[in-house]
Parts: C-alpha cells; structure tokens; sequence
C-alpha cells in the first residue's frame, strides 16, 4: 500500500473531542483520514479514538472505533495492542477479507505515521 503524508491538521488539545486530519500525498491510495479522540488516559498509556472521515469508510461505515494500549517491553521498547469495532451504515456486512484488509491498511498508517513524526519531531509535543 503506497502512503506519504503531505500534511496533518489538528484542531483541539490532543484530549477527548480532538479532531486530527492526515492528508495524503498526491498519488498515494489514501487521500484522507479524519480521526476523534474519543477518551484518554495518558497514565495508563490507553486511548480510544475514532476513523469518522476518509477513504478508510469505504462509504458503507458510519465509523470505526479504535481502543489502544501501549505497553512497556523490557529492552526500552513499547508494544501497541489495538481492538477495533466496525459500526457499518444499513444492512452491511464485512467480510472477513475486509476486515483483514483495514487491519493491514491501520498497520501501514501507523508505520508511515511512525516514519513522519520520527522525521518530524517538532509535529508532535
């Protein structure tokens, strides 16, 4: 999947209620996604947000609720553990290949969202 991120928007203080925008570049497959955060609990390292705009809805979701945890590793890293929940517009169904598909889709987001801000530290406090 070919993702490059031209441009990030944020409008609130990065608690419950912020709405984050990623723009794609030109020519990646993703133009856009929109997210909510929707509860955070920064001790515990868990958040909750939601896709609720963006090529990501397939135009068949209402949205797609994401709940995070970060966990300490033993070498200095971190592990992210995600659930997701799918709230689909009508009758629709996900197949189970649809399913496989979004979750490799959010893996490619989360790398390329990892490349920028490592090489853009200044984009995150």
């Amino acid at each position: 999947m070919a993702l490059a991120i031209q441009s990030t928007e944020i409008s609130g203080d990065g608690g419950a209620g912020t709405i984050s925008q990623i723009n794609f570049a030109e020519g990646s497959q993703v133009k856009f996604i929109k997210n909510r955060v929707d509860e955070l609990d920064e001790k515990n390292f868990w958040f909750k947000y939601s896709l609720i705009e963006g090529d990501g809805m397939m135009g068949k979701l209402e949205n797609i609720t994401y709940e995070v945890k970060l966990e300490s590793t033993a070498d200095g890293g971190s592990i992210n553990k995600m659930t997701s929940t799918y709230y689909t517009k009508g009758d629709f169904v996900l197949t189970e290949e649809e399913i496989r598909a979004g979750k490799e889709k959010v893996l490619a987001m989360y790398k390329v969202g990892e490349a920028y801000l490592l090489q853009n530290p200044d984009a995150y406090a």
